[in-house]
C-alpha cells in the first residue's frame, strides 16, 4: 500500500506538467490560426524522447507512473471516440447524401491505394510480421479525415454555414464510418493472423444497437424528462453502462475498445428529451479537453522520436507527405469536380479533407499498440498527421477568401441543397 501511495506526488506532478503544457501551446497554436489539437499534440512531442535525449521525459514521467497515465488516456480516448459518435449528424446527408457519398469514397479510395503501394515499399526499411495487416494499415491511416478537427477549423473560419461547410461534414461523417470499418478489419487482422469469426459479430452487433438500442434509449429519454431528479440521474448512468459494455463487447470480438465506444455514442439519442442533459455533455467534453485528451497526447508524444532523424528517414517522410496529401486532395478534388462542384470549391473541400489530426493519432495509437507499426513509422506518420492538420489553417484563406466567405453564408444560398454548391 505504501508503495502505492508514493507514485501519487510524482503523477500529481506529471498532470500539472501536462496540463499546463497542453494549454500553453493550445493557446499559441490558436495565435497562429491553427486548431489547438496542433499544439497539444507538439506539446506531447515535446514531452517525449525527441528533446535532450528523453532525460526530461524520465525526470517527469518516471516508469512507475506510465501505467496509470496510459490508463487515464485509454479513458479519455474512449470518451473521446463516444462524443464524436454522438455528434454525427444523419441530417447532414438530407439532401445530398449521394454527392457525400460519392466524394468520400474517392477522398478513400485513392489515399488507400497509393498508401497500400507505398507500404510494400517501406517494408524493406519496416518489417512487420504480418505484412498484409501493416499494408492495409498504412492505406487505412492514409484515408482518415478527422472530423471533430474538421467541425473546429469550419466554426473558427466561419465555414459551418456556408454550403461547402455542411458538405465537408456530411463527407468526412461517411468518411470516418468507412475509416473505422477498415481499421476494424485490420485491428482484427492484426490481433490474430487472421480475421476471426467472432469479428463477424460487429455487423449483428451493430444491427442491435441501431435497430433494438437507439429505440430502447429514445423511449427512456422520453420517460426521463418527465421524471423527477432522482430518476433523471439514472441517464447518465444508464449511458455510462450501456458505453462500458459496447466498448467491453467490442473488445471481446477481437476489435479495439474505440469501436464500440463510437458505435454507442451514434445510437445515444439527441434534441428533445435526451438522456445526457447539455450539461453532462459540456462536462464530458471539458473532462477530455482540459485533462484526458493532454494525457493521451503525452502517452502518444513519448512514443515520438525524432531525434535520430537521418537523410533515409527525411526521404520517407517526404514519400509519406505526398502520398498522404497527395492521394487525399487528389481523391476529394476529382470526385467533388465528377459531381458538378466548382474548382474553387472542390479545391476547399480536398483541403479540408485532407485533415487528420487527433483522429489520425488515435488510428497510430492504435497501429502501435497491435504491433503494426514501429516506434520509427509511428512517429514519422505522428508528424504526416501535424502537417496536414496544420494545412488547412494556412492554405484556406488563400482558396478561399473571407469576402467569398461572407457571400455564401447569405440566405439566398440554401445549405442543405447541393445545388447550391457547384
Amino acid at each position: 500500500m505504501t508503495a502505492r501511495w508514493e507514485v501519487v506526488p510524482p503523477l500529481l506532478l506529471a498532470l500539472v506538467v501536462i496540463v499546463v503544457v497542453a494549454r500553453a501551446f493550445g493557446l499559441l497554436a490558436r495565435r497562429l490560426g491553427q486548431p489547438a489539437v496542433i499544439g497539444e499534440i507538439l506539446g506531447g512531442i515535446l514531452l517525449g524522447p525527441t528533446l535532450f535525449g528523453g532525460a526530461l521525459t524520465r525526470a517527469v514521467f518516471p516508469a512507475e507512473i506510465r501505467p496509470t497515465l496510459a490508463t487515464v488516456a485509454n479513458v479519455g480516448v474512449v470518451l473521446f471516440m463516444f462524443l464524436v459518435g454522438r455528434e454525427l449528424d444523419r441530417d447532414l446527408l438530407r439532401g445530398q447524401g449521394r454527392i457525400a457519398a460519392s466524394v468520400s469514397l474517392s477522398a478513400i479510395a485513392l489515399p488507400f491505394a497509393l498508401g497500400a503501394v507505398l507500404a510494400w515499399y517501406l517494408l524493406g526499411n519496416h518489417p512487420a510480421g504480418n505484412r498484409l495487416a501493416f499494408v492495409l494499415f498504412l492505406g487505412t491511416a492514409m484515408s482518415i479525415t478527422a472530423f471533430p478537427v474538421l467541425a473546429r477549423i469550419l466554426t473558427d473560419k466561419g465555414l459551418l454555414r456556408t454550403p461547402i461547410g455542411g458538405l465537408a461534414l456530411a463527407c468526412a461523417s461517411v468518411d470516418d464510418v468507412l475509416a473505422w470499418t477498415l481499421l476494424a478489419v485490420v485491428a482484427a487482422l492484426a490481433g490474430a493472423g487472421s480475421v476471426p469469426w467472432q469479428v463477424l459479430l460487429v455487423v449483428p452487433f451493430a444491427l442491435v444497437l441501431l435497430l433494438a438500442v437507439r429505440p430502447l434509449l429514445a423511449r427512456a429519454a422520453r420517460r426521463v424528462t418527465r421524471a423527477g431528479r432522482a430518476v433523471r440521474i439514472a441517464g447518465p448512468l444508464a449511458v455510462g453502462a450501456g458505453l462500458w459494455a459496447s466498448a467491453y463487447a467490442t473488445e471481446l470480438m477481437g476489435l479495439h475498445l474505440i469501436f464500440g465506444a463510437f458505435l454507442f455514442g451514434a445510437v445515444v439519442p439527441r434534441g428533445d428529451g435526451p438522456l445526457l442533459s447539455e450539461r453532462v455533455v459540456t462536462w464530458m467534453r471539458t473532462a477530455c479537453a482540459v485533462l484526458l485528451l493532454p494525457v493521451f497526447f503525452v502517452v502518444a508524444g513519448i512514443k515520438v522520436n525524432l531525434s535520430s532523424l537521418d537523410g533515409r528517414l527525411i526521404g520517407e517522410l517526404a514519400l509519406i507527405l505526398l502520398v498522404a496529401i497527395g492521394g487525399k486532395c487528389v481523391g476529394a478534388y476529382t470526385g467533388a469536380r465528377l459531381n458538378g462542384i466548382r474548382a474553387r470549391h472542390s479545391a476547399v473541400l480536398a483541403i479540408l479533407m485532407n485533415t487528420r489530426g487527433l483522429t489520425e493519432l488515435i488510428v497510430l495509437t492504435v497501429g502501435l499498440q497491435l504491433g503494426v507499426l514501429d516506434t520509427g513509422m509511428y512517429s514519422l506518420m505522428v508528424v504526416m498527421a501535424l502537417v496536414t492538420t496544420a494545412m488547412a489553417g494556412i492554405l484556406l484563406p488563400f482558396v478561399y477568401p473571407e469576402r467569398l466567405v461572407r457571400r455564401d453564408r447569405e440566405p439566398r444560398l440554401p445549405a442543405a441543397s447541393p445545388e447550391a454548391v457547384p
